[in-house]
């Protein structure tokens, strides 16, 4: 009788080794401090680190300010897949909002995200890059180009 519980508990062991398993590249994502109505989108890379398929069957915000957004095919060993999380930045004020992950995971059926940040009406303006600003001046060339021509 020992032999075989042994057996089962180290039959278990092995299922449980090779198994599907979530990781995820961040788990709290800080928005810092946003203007009243800027991109709220933000992403969580999620990746199986395990050697079976994972699948994530629901993610569920906290509250109805935050919007997930995520796919339900399997996510292959090695793979990684995102799950978009949108934040309605039209409230002001600060946020810390939590997002539950649920998968296939034997060890963590259940994971825990977190969107943090501040919006604020006197949060500083985002600056212009230059490769922003070059796509712009692509066209002007263009115009100088069809004058030449005619």
């Amino acid at each position: 009788m020992k032999k075989l519980i042994a057996g089962i508990a180290l039959f278990g062991t092995f299922a449980l080794a090779s198994a599907q398993t979530i990781t995820f590249d961040k788990t709290t994502f800080d928005y810092g401090t946003i203007k009243p109505s800027s991109d709220g989108t933000r992403f969580f890379n999620v990746t199986n680190t395990g050697d079976k398929p994972l699948v994530l069957s629901n993610v569920k915000a906290s509250c109805g300010c935050t919007t997930p957004q995520f796919s339900t095919d399997p996510i292959m060993p090695g793979k990684s897949a995102q799950i978009k999380v949108g934040y309605n930045t039209a409230i002001n004020g600060p946020f810390n909002k939590m997002i539950e992950v649920f998968s296939n995971d034997p060890a963590n059926s259940r994971s825990v995200i977190y969107i943090k940040g501040n919006v604020d009406t006197k949060a500083a303006e985002v600056a212009t890059t230059p490769a922003t600003t070059e796509p712009a001046a692509a066209p002007a060339k263009k115009s100088k180009k069809v004058a030449a021509t005619k």
